[in-house]
């Protein structure tokens, strides 16, 4: 064979016929999810919900409604973080065209473009997207709506601390401590006074007085790692019995979680409403929606107790060690909280609190960390939130993918398939190897047949080992 080399400089060609040009067999999860879509008429409800944002005959070439969800959905199923790392990726890839339906000869939106069209759709309408995959996946029964459970994580925001500003006289943090310093008889203090300086003064990070010039609805705080950033808050209302994700809301990430319930419960109850419009999701959804909340002692509090007894609510909110209470003057907090731990005693109490970790905290797994979201790119929590409607609505589609492919991702997808081709293989080993030693003995045809079997019985028996790039 001879070997061949690489062209490094050529002209391109000025035709190309139709036939020569590279075609993608696509990819099959994607395939597939645009059949979902079509199927429930996707295309036809993003274009009513965004016809008013668009020119009816005149203007700048623009961004399908379509086109820029897909974008969106992408960014979850990618696990990209960015706009811009969006725009990269379908520009690179053949499948995801097809996904997006543009044709080789057609280039593809840039994140300037995808930006603008956020910029240009509301918030409200992204809310009204999100409700309409609820739709779907009421009609797949992949949501009940009557056990809910809420929880909140931190955004690491897209502002820098060295960027902050003191919000009364607008000075930096370096030129504040450095009038601090020559307040205290330093003329020209060096960096080393300035950290000695600063090290022990109180309130040093009070967001009373300080903001990010950049992005003013950060705040500071500190991460669950323990580091300070600035960041935001992120509520999720998750139905407990199907994981589906019923409502999400940025909010300040100093607010505490106490706070921060009562709208996000408030959302996932305008949510399933809007959704039992539709009689043919209505007929999957319980009788009683939003009838039992679940939560970890974080949002446990006498105001939210008694408030969600008066909606009728069932709480089973864990409940920390405060010791002994007086409950002198709070007859409604006092039997709330009881009743909330008698509730948690009986087995029902403990079953979903147990669930809580797997059915809440693995949600939060797959939409941040792993789904990319952890950091924000985006400034401001009406873009963050927009970003972030679509990013779990992506993450709701992903279950009725489960429900029909057995993967919810296109990564997963690829790895059930090796799976399943290695089960397979085992499977016929294990069936082989075991097989009666008369039975084998009549097989045998030839004087190899016998010991080949018996080393692809002991090579396969036990785990295969996969080393390629796809694992299969």
């Amino acid at each position: 064979m001879a070997m061949g080399r690489r062209k490094r400089d050529r002209q391109k060609r000025l035709w190309v016929p139709a036939g020569a040009v590279a075609q993608s067999p696509g990819h099959p999860f994607y395939e597939r999810l645009n059949e979902l879509l079509d199927e429930a008429g996707f295309d036809e409800h993003v274009e009513a919900l965004c016809s008013k944002f668009y020119a009816e005959r005149m203007g700048r070439p623009s961004l399908a409604p379509a086109v820029y969800f897909r974008l969106q959905l992408i960014g979850y199923f990618e696990r990209i973080d960015s706009e811009r790392g969006i725009g990269w990726r379908v520009a690179d890839s053949l499948a995801l065209r097809q996904f997006l339906g543009y044709e080789l000869q057609q280039s593809t939106p840039d994140h300037s473009t995808i930006s603008r069209t956020r910029r240009l759709i509301d918030l409200e309408t992204h809310r009204e997207v999100f409700v309409w995959v609820l739709g779907v996946l009421a009609k797949h029964d992949l949501l009940k709506g009557k056990t809910l459970g809420v929880d909140s994580t931190t955004l690491e925001a897209n502002a820098a601390l060295r960027s902050i500003v003191r919000r009364d006289t607008g000075q930096g943090y370096e030129e504040f401590l450095s009038a601090l310093a020559q307040e205290s008889g330093i003329d020209t203090p060096t960096r080393q006074q300035l950290a000695k300086l600063d090290r022990k003064r109180k309130g040093k990070g009070s967001n009373d007085d300080w903001q990010n010039p950049h992005d003013p609805d950060a705040t500071i705080t500190k991460m669950k790692d323990g580091r300070t950033h600035l960041a935001h808050g992120a509520d999720q209302v998750v139905d407990m019995e199907t994981t589906a994700v019923v409502a999400v809301n940025v909010s300040s990430a100093i607010a505490g979680d106490t706070q921060t319930v009562q709208e996000s419960y408030e959302l996932a109850v305008q949510n399933l409403k809007s959704v039992r419009q539709d009689p043919e999701a209505n007929e999957h959804l319980s009788q009683q929606l939003a009838r039992e909340l679940v939560a970890d002692k974080g949002f446990h509090s006498n105001d939210v107790l008694s408030w969600m007894q008066q909606l009728g609510v069932r709480t089973y909110i864990s409940e920390p060690d405060r010791g002994g209470r007086r409950w002198k003057g709070k007859p409604e907090a006092q039997r709330a909280t009881y009743e909330n731990r008698r509730r948690m005693k009986r087995a029902k109490g403990q079953r979903l609190q147990r669930q809580r970790g797997e059915r809440l905290e693995r949600n939060f797994a797959n939409q941040y960390p792993a789904g990319g979201m952890r950091r924000a790119h985006l400034r401001g929590r009406c873009n963050i939130l927009k970003r972030i409607l679509v990013h779990v609505a992506a993450g709701n589609l992903g279950l009725v993918m489960r429900q029909q492919l057995g993967a919810g991702t296109p990564r997963g997808l690829q790895g059930r398939l090796a799976s399943t081709v290695a089960g397979s293989l085992r499977a016929i080993a294990r069936l082989w190897a075991l097989a009666d030693a008369n039975v084998r003995a009549e097989v045998s045809t030839g004087p190899y047949s016998l010991s080949l079997r018996r080393h692809l019985a002991a090579a396969l028996i036990g785990r295969p080992q996969l080393t390629s790039a796809t694992a299969c």
